[in-house]
Protein backbone atom coordinates (compact mmCIF):
# COMPACT_ATOMS: atom_id res chain seq x y z
CA UNK A 1 0.00 0.00 0.00
CA UNK A 2 3.26 2.55 0.64
CA UNK A 3 4.69 1.89 -2.77
CA UNK A 4 1.07 2.35 -4.44
CA UNK A 5 0.96 5.75 -2.29
CA UNK A 6 4.36 7.05 -3.47
CA UNK A 7 3.64 5.25 -7.29
CA UNK A 8 0.58 7.69 -6.76
CA UNK A 9 2.43 11.08 -6.47
CA UNK A 10 5.23 10.41 -8.84
CA UNK A 11 3.60 11.79 -12.53
CA UNK A 12 4.71 15.23 -12.44
CA UNK A 13 1.35 17.10 -13.21
CA UNK A 14 2.02 19.88 -16.16
CA UNK A 15 0.04 22.93 -15.02
CA UNK A 16 -1.24 24.55 -17.99
CA UNK A 17 -2.30 27.80 -16.53
CA UNK A 18 0.92 28.23 -14.81
CA UNK A 19 2.83 28.01 -18.31
CA UNK A 20 0.13 30.25 -19.91
CA UNK A 21 0.42 32.70 -17.21
CA UNK A 22 4.55 32.66 -18.45
CA UNK A 23 3.56 33.24 -21.89
CA UNK A 24 0.97 35.86 -20.89
CA UNK A 25 3.42 37.96 -18.57
CA UNK A 26 5.89 37.74 -22.10
CA UNK A 27 3.53 38.72 -24.21
CA UNK A 28 2.08 41.44 -21.64
CA UNK A 29 5.70 43.05 -22.54
CA UNK A 30 6.03 42.46 -26.05
CA UNK A 31 2.26 44.69 -26.30
CA UNK A 32 3.37 47.26 -24.51
CA UNK A 33 6.15 47.93 -26.21
CA UNK A 34 4.21 47.89 -29.53
CA UNK A 35 1.60 50.23 -27.45
CA UNK A 36 4.50 52.72 -27.03
CA UNK A 37 4.96 52.46 -31.14
CA UNK A 38 1.37 53.40 -31.22
CA UNK A 39 0.50 50.31 -32.30
CA UNK A 40 -2.66 48.22 -30.20
CA UNK A 41 -2.99 44.80 -31.30
CA UNK A 42 -6.84 43.42 -32.45
CA UNK A 43 -8.74 40.48 -32.71
CA UNK A 44 -11.95 39.96 -34.04
CA UNK A 45 -14.03 37.25 -32.71
CA UNK A 46 -17.20 35.78 -35.01
CA UNK A 47 -19.96 33.66 -33.04
CA UNK A 48 -22.47 32.51 -35.02
CA UNK A 49 -25.00 30.71 -33.18
CA UNK A 50 -25.72 29.93 -29.81
CA UNK A 51 -23.76 26.50 -29.05
CA UNK A 52 -23.30 26.97 -25.32
CA UNK A 53 -19.45 25.33 -25.68
CA UNK A 54 -18.46 27.92 -28.65
CA UNK A 55 -19.60 30.50 -26.38
CA UNK A 56 -17.79 29.91 -23.42
CA UNK A 57 -14.81 29.02 -25.78
CA UNK A 58 -15.57 32.96 -26.73
CA UNK A 59 -15.96 34.80 -23.83
CA UNK A 60 -12.62 33.21 -22.41
CA UNK A 61 -10.79 34.29 -25.02
CA UNK A 62 -12.18 37.58 -25.19
CA UNK A 63 -11.48 38.16 -21.38
CA UNK A 64 -7.74 37.06 -22.21
CA UNK A 65 -7.92 39.81 -24.66
CA UNK A 66 -9.17 42.20 -22.11
CA UNK A 67 -6.50 41.36 -19.39
CA UNK A 68 -3.64 41.70 -21.88
CA UNK A 69 -4.70 45.01 -23.18
CA UNK A 70 -5.59 43.63 -27.22
CA UNK A 71 -8.13 45.52 -29.16
CA UNK A 72 -11.50 43.07 -28.88
CA UNK A 73 -14.36 43.37 -31.63
CA UNK A 74 -17.20 40.83 -30.80
CA UNK A 75 -19.57 39.42 -33.78
CA UNK A 76 -22.03 37.65 -32.29
CA UNK A 77 -24.54 36.37 -34.91
CA UNK A 78 -28.00 34.30 -34.43
CA UNK A 79 -27.95 30.49 -36.29
CA UNK A 80 -29.83 31.76 -39.20
CA UNK A 81 -27.27 34.15 -40.64
CA UNK A 82 -26.32 32.80 -43.77
CA UNK A 83 -23.20 32.53 -45.23
CA UNK A 84 -23.04 35.62 -47.69
CA UNK A 85 -23.68 37.62 -44.55
CA UNK A 86 -20.90 35.93 -42.84
CA UNK A 87 -18.59 36.64 -45.43
CA UNK A 88 -19.34 39.78 -45.90
CA UNK A 89 -18.30 40.86 -41.99
CA UNK A 90 -14.68 38.64 -42.81
CA UNK A 91 -14.66 40.90 -46.21
CA UNK A 92 -15.35 43.99 -43.91
CA UNK A 93 -12.45 42.79 -41.31
CA UNK A 94 -9.71 41.97 -44.37
CA UNK A 95 -9.57 45.57 -44.43
CA UNK A 96 -10.20 46.63 -41.15
CA UNK A 97 -6.57 48.50 -39.86
CA UNK A 98 -7.48 47.90 -36.20
CA UNK A 99 -7.78 44.14 -36.34
CA UNK A 100 -4.82 41.71 -37.18
CA UNK A 101 -6.49 38.65 -36.48
CA UNK A 102 -9.92 37.06 -37.01
CA UNK A 103 -11.22 34.10 -35.12
CA UNK A 104 -14.14 32.59 -36.73
CA UNK A 105 -15.66 30.14 -33.74
CA UNK A 106 -15.97 26.47 -35.09
CA UNK A 107 -18.38 24.59 -35.51
CA UNK A 108 -20.70 26.53 -37.77
CA UNK A 109 -24.34 25.78 -38.31
CA UNK A 110 -25.04 22.92 -41.01
CA UNK A 111 -25.84 25.48 -43.65
CA UNK A 112 -23.00 27.62 -43.45
CA UNK A 113 -19.84 25.99 -45.43
CA UNK A 114 -17.07 25.96 -43.33
CA UNK A 115 -14.26 25.26 -45.63
CA UNK A 116 -15.86 28.32 -47.85
CA UNK A 117 -15.22 30.50 -44.61
CA UNK A 118 -12.09 29.30 -43.72
CA UNK A 119 -10.93 29.62 -47.43
CA UNK A 120 -12.12 33.37 -47.50
CA UNK A 121 -10.03 34.26 -44.05
CA UNK A 122 -6.76 36.77 -44.65
CA UNK A 123 -3.87 34.75 -44.36
CA UNK A 124 -2.10 37.53 -42.67
CA UNK A 125 -4.84 37.68 -40.30
CA UNK A 126 -5.03 33.82 -39.94
CA UNK A 127 -4.44 33.77 -36.07
CA UNK A 128 -6.00 30.51 -35.95
CA UNK A 129 -3.95 28.38 -38.54
CA UNK A 130 -6.70 26.92 -40.32
CA UNK A 131 -6.64 28.77 -44.02
CA UNK A 132 -4.96 26.35 -46.68
CA UNK A 133 -1.90 28.78 -47.05
CA UNK A 134 -1.09 28.83 -43.55
CA UNK A 135 -1.27 25.18 -43.72
CA UNK A 136 0.92 25.05 -46.35
CA UNK A 137 3.13 26.98 -45.14
CA UNK A 138 3.49 25.37 -41.84
CA UNK A 139 4.08 21.71 -44.17
CA UNK A 140 6.90 23.24 -45.22
CA UNK A 141 8.27 24.21 -42.45
CA UNK A 142 8.02 28.29 -43.26
CA UNK A 143 7.25 30.83 -40.86
CA UNK A 144 3.03 30.85 -40.49
CA UNK A 145 0.58 31.11 -37.82
CA UNK A 146 0.34 27.47 -36.24
CA UNK A 147 -3.00 25.96 -35.48
CA UNK A 148 -3.36 27.20 -31.31
CA UNK A 149 -3.69 23.61 -29.74
CA UNK A 150 -0.89 22.28 -31.62
CA UNK A 151 1.49 24.92 -30.80
CA UNK A 152 0.26 25.22 -27.00
CA UNK A 153 1.13 21.55 -27.03
CA UNK A 154 4.67 22.56 -27.75
CA UNK A 155 5.32 25.01 -25.58
CA UNK A 156 3.71 23.04 -22.73
CA UNK A 157 6.48 20.18 -23.36
CA UNK A 158 9.14 22.13 -23.88
CA UNK A 159 8.81 24.69 -21.33
CA UNK A 160 7.83 21.21 -18.98
CA UNK A 161 11.29 20.13 -19.78
CA UNK A 162 9.81 17.38 -22.29
CA UNK A 163 11.58 18.01 -25.29
CA UNK A 164 9.90 15.74 -27.99
CA UNK A 165 13.36 15.64 -30.00
CA UNK A 166 14.58 12.89 -30.76
CA UNK A 167 11.63 10.74 -29.07
CA UNK A 168 8.79 8.58 -30.20
CA UNK A 169 5.44 10.61 -30.23
CA UNK A 170 2.48 8.83 -30.32
CA UNK A 171 -0.87 10.81 -31.17
CA UNK A 172 -4.06 8.97 -31.15
CA UNK A 173 -6.53 10.94 -33.28
CA UNK A 174 -6.15 12.67 -36.87
CA UNK A 175 -8.44 15.83 -36.56
CA UNK A 176 -7.26 19.25 -38.90
CA UNK A 177 -7.67 20.97 -35.81
CA UNK A 178 -4.97 18.67 -33.12
CA UNK A 179 -3.63 15.52 -34.84
CA UNK A 180 -2.65 16.01 -38.70
CA UNK A 181 -1.01 19.61 -37.59
CA UNK A 182 0.26 18.82 -34.63
CA UNK A 183 2.04 15.44 -36.14
CA UNK A 184 3.59 17.86 -38.99
CA UNK A 185 4.81 20.24 -36.21
CA UNK A 186 7.02 17.66 -34.31
CA UNK A 187 8.78 16.02 -37.24
CA UNK A 188 10.36 18.54 -38.82
CA UNK A 189 13.91 18.83 -38.69
CA UNK A 190 13.36 21.68 -36.40
CA UNK A 191 14.60 23.04 -32.77
CA UNK A 192 11.61 21.66 -30.24
CA UNK A 193 10.75 19.08 -32.42
CA UNK A 194 12.95 16.81 -34.67
CA UNK A 195 10.43 13.51 -32.76
CA UNK A 196 9.65 10.17 -34.59
CA UNK A 197 6.01 10.43 -34.77
CA UNK A 198 3.34 7.97 -35.23
CA UNK A 199 -0.63 8.84 -35.73
CA UNK A 200 -3.35 6.15 -34.45
CA UNK A 201 -6.55 6.50 -35.59
CA UNK A 202 -9.85 4.93 -35.68
CA UNK A 203 -8.11 2.62 -38.43
CA UNK A 204 -5.84 1.45 -36.49
CA UNK A 205 -5.93 -2.18 -35.39
CA UNK A 206 -4.72 -2.37 -31.98
CA UNK A 207 -3.67 1.10 -30.89
CA UNK A 208 -2.38 0.19 -27.41
CA UNK A 209 0.56 -1.74 -29.51
CA UNK A 210 1.66 1.79 -30.34
CA UNK A 211 0.86 4.38 -27.28
CA UNK A 212 2.91 1.29 -25.19
CA UNK A 213 5.67 2.48 -27.28
CA UNK A 214 5.54 5.93 -26.41
CA UNK A 215 7.68 8.57 -25.18
CA UNK A 216 4.92 10.60 -25.36
CA UNK A 217 1.50 10.58 -25.81
CA UNK A 218 -0.93 13.21 -26.95
CA UNK A 219 -4.47 11.58 -26.45
CA UNK A 220 -6.81 13.94 -29.03
CA UNK A 221 -9.58 11.07 -29.64
CA UNK A 222 -12.66 13.20 -28.13
CA UNK A 223 -13.87 10.21 -26.10
CA UNK A 224 -13.93 9.75 -22.47
CA UNK A 225 -11.50 7.96 -20.44
CA UNK A 226 -10.45 5.15 -23.16
CA UNK A 227 -6.11 5.40 -22.64
CA UNK A 228 -6.00 3.43 -19.64
CA UNK A 229 -3.19 2.57 -17.28
CA UNK A 230 -2.55 -1.09 -19.05
CA UNK A 231 -2.01 1.10 -23.13
CA UNK A 232 1.14 3.25 -21.88
CA UNK A 233 4.03 2.43 -20.36
CA UNK A 234 6.08 4.08 -17.65
CA UNK A 235 8.17 7.45 -17.55
CA UNK A 236 5.95 7.95 -20.63
CA UNK A 237 4.55 12.36 -20.53
CA UNK A 238 0.96 12.18 -21.51
CA UNK A 239 -0.99 15.14 -22.99
CA UNK A 240 -4.77 15.26 -22.68
CA UNK A 241 -6.05 17.37 -25.38
CA UNK A 242 -9.69 15.73 -24.50
CA UNK A 243 -12.24 17.78 -22.74
CA UNK A 244 -15.73 15.27 -22.31
CA UNK A 245 -18.69 15.56 -20.24
CA UNK A 246 -19.71 12.56 -18.09
CA UNK A 247 -22.75 12.07 -16.28
CA UNK A 248 -22.10 12.94 -12.33
CA UNK A 249 -25.28 12.88 -10.61
CA UNK A 250 -23.89 14.29 -7.40
CA UNK A 251 -22.30 17.17 -8.51
CA UNK A 252 -24.23 20.69 -8.53
CA UNK A 253 -24.05 21.16 -12.21
CA UNK A 254 -25.30 16.60 -12.99
CA UNK A 255 -21.83 16.07 -14.23
CA UNK A 256 -17.98 16.71 -14.55
CA UNK A 257 -15.28 16.87 -17.18
CA UNK A 258 -12.71 14.40 -17.90
CA UNK A 259 -10.22 13.97 -20.89
CA UNK A 260 -9.55 10.91 -22.84
CA UNK A 261 -7.00 9.23 -20.74
CA UNK A 262 -8.25 7.48 -17.79
CA UNK A 263 -6.34 10.04 -15.08
CA UNK A 264 -6.63 8.52 -11.81
CA UNK A 265 -4.85 5.18 -13.24
CA UNK A 266 -2.39 6.52 -15.93
CA UNK A 267 -0.90 9.27 -13.50
CA UNK A 268 0.32 6.59 -11.00
CA UNK A 269 2.01 5.13 -13.83
CA UNK A 270 3.54 7.98 -16.38
CA UNK A 271 6.37 10.42 -15.33
CA UNK A 272 4.15 13.80 -16.06
CA UNK A 273 1.24 14.10 -17.54
CA UNK A 274 -1.55 17.01 -18.03
CA UNK A 275 -4.42 17.45 -15.98
CA UNK A 276 -8.42 17.78 -17.46
CA UNK A 277 -9.52 20.77 -17.07
CA UNK A 278 -6.07 23.29 -16.66
CA UNK A 279 -4.14 20.99 -19.27
CA UNK A 280 -4.04 21.88 -22.76
CA UNK A 281 -6.97 24.46 -22.58
CA UNK A 282 -5.41 27.69 -21.03
CA UNK A 283 -2.50 27.20 -23.80
CA UNK A 284 -4.70 26.97 -26.35
CA UNK A 285 -5.78 30.46 -25.96
CA UNK A 286 -2.70 31.85 -25.10
CA UNK A 287 -1.13 30.77 -28.23
CA UNK A 288 -4.30 31.99 -30.31
CA UNK A 289 -3.04 35.97 -28.24
CA UNK A 290 0.81 34.49 -29.25
CA UNK A 291 -0.41 34.37 -33.15
CA UNK A 292 -2.53 38.02 -32.62
CA UNK A 293 0.65 39.91 -30.84
CA UNK A 294 3.02 38.02 -34.15
CA UNK A 295 0.25 39.56 -36.23
CA UNK A 296 0.32 43.39 -34.86
CA UNK A 297 4.68 43.03 -35.17
CA UNK A 298 4.21 42.07 -38.77
CA UNK A 299 2.56 45.43 -39.68
CA UNK A 300 5.66 47.24 -38.13
CA UNK A 301 7.95 45.38 -40.58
Amino acid sequence: MKKEAIKEMSAQIIDGKKISEEIKYELSEEISILKNQKKIPGLATILVGDDPASATYVRMKEKMCNELGILTKSFKLPSQTNEIELLSIINKLKNDVEIHGILVQLPLPEHINATNVINSLPENKDVDGLHPASWGKMMKGEDTFLPCTPAGIQELLLRSGYNPEKKHVVIVGRSQIVGLPLANILVRKTAGANATVTVCHTGTKDISLFTKQADILIAALGRPEVITMEMVKEDAVVVDVGVNRVEAPETKKGYRLVGDVHFESVSRKVKAITPVPGGVGPMTIIMLMKNTVKSAKQTLL
